[in-house]
């Protein structure tokens, strides 16, 4: 039976520096580093209040096609690659303080039925959703909200 979900994988484009952003500049903490071979290296990063869930840091590559890899690496570079979702308690606040850490947004704080929503990018081009949840209440949903 599954009883969760550990591990996340994130793509970047360097390792070094991607760990860096993720604890310098979101505030997780590192986790995992080994190096499998000496082409592999597992990184893993993971945040304080949820250390059960790892996010892996990686770099395309083998055991990946030529193509694909060569796929990522463009969708990284136009920054087309999704990311994760993080939970925050006070959305404007965290934008202040990650915009003044030089962090890229790609949409202000906005309200939305389920919450307070901005968009970032990491170091890599990747979407980070950053989310002050609040209660859905269904009637705050349109039909012009639902597409």
């Amino acid at each position: 039976m599954i009883t969760n979900v550990s591990i996340v994988s994130v793509w970047v484009r360097d390792l070094d520096e991607s760990l860096a952003f993720y604890t310098d500049v979101l505030g997780f903490e590192k986790g995992d580093d080994v190096q499998l071979g000496p082409d592999y290296r597992w990184l893993t990063v993971r945040h304080p209040e949820q250390p059960e869930l790892n996010l892996h840091l990686t770099t395309p590559g083998a055991p990946l096609s030529s193509e694909l890899v060569e796929a990522m690496r463009r969708a990284q570079a136009d920054g087309g690659l999704p990311g994760v979702g993080l939970t925050v308690d006070d959305c404007h606040k965290t934008c202040e303080e990650l915009r003044a850490k030089g962090v890229e947004f790609l949409q202000e704080p906005a309200d939305r039925p389920y919450g307070i929503e901005a968009l970032i990018r990491d170091n890599s081009g990747n979407w980070l959703v950053l989310v002050e949840p609040k209660e859905l209440d269904p009637k705050d949903l349109s039909e012009a909200d639902l597409g």
